[in-house]
């Protein structure tokens, strides 16, 4: 396989998770979009907001390509800048994982269509060979190459959209892989009920309860 195919077959899962993440977003309300689901606070506008904001830094400065947009809550101290409660909690980093009321959905949307114009641009102007730098990774591990980090990143899309999968389903019951191929069984609410109680049966008859 050539370089060029190499690209493209890496590009192409890739996009998919992006495809994944953003169809997850898809006919909820702004309240659902936003709201966490889980203690941590995850919730299905935030996982958007990071994952473009993780692919501008490692498809962008990584390579000496910095995404052309200042991203502010990637500043060190963007989560506290506006909540006085958390003043003093200088170790807080996660204004990447939620969307003030401010910031529209579609305007993080769109953000991260930009970013994938600007990841696509890199990957298509540089071999797979290319040499980088991550800073925020150990110094001993901090030299990469242009295909480690698309599969990284093709690992990291995926992951937050499996994120996605289990907010979206929290939030109104939907549940597939991608829009076309939900790759689930077809069954209504009475048949994914019936699947519900035998696993918990199963789970506890092993567990001994």
């Amino acid at each position: 396989m050539n370089e060029a195919d190499v690209k493209t077959t890496l590009l192409l899962y890739l996009q998919s998770g992006r495809d994944a993440l953003l169809w997850k977003l898809e006919g909820v309300s702004e309240y659902d979009a936003r709201r966490p689901l889980v203690p941590s606070g995850t919730n299905l506008l935030g996982l958007v907001k990071h994952v473009a904001s993780t692919e501008a830094g490692y498809l962008g400065d990584v390579f000496g390509r910095p995404f052309t947009e200042v991203l502010p809550w990637m500043a060190d101290d963007a989560d506290n800048a506006d909540d006085a409660d958390n003043a003093d909690n200088a170790d807080n980093d996660n204004a990447d994982m939620w969307a003030t009321a401010d910031e529209s959905r579609g305007s993080i949307v769109d953000l991260y269509r930009r970013v994938w114009e600007h990841s696509d641009a890199t990957v298509a102007d540089l071999p797979l060979d290319a040499p980088g730098s991550v800073p925020w990774w150990p110094e001993e591990r901090r030299d990469v190459t242009l295909q480690r980090i698309i599969v990284h990143m093709i690992a990291e899309t995926h992951r937050h959209a499996g994120h996605a999968d289990l907010v979206r389903e929290l939030v109104d019951g939907s549940i597939g892989l991608r829009a076309g191929n939900e790759n689930v069984p077809s069954g209504d609410a009475a048949y994914w009920q019936q699947h519900y109680d035998k696993l918990e049966r199963t789970a506890r008859a092993a567990g001994g309860r």
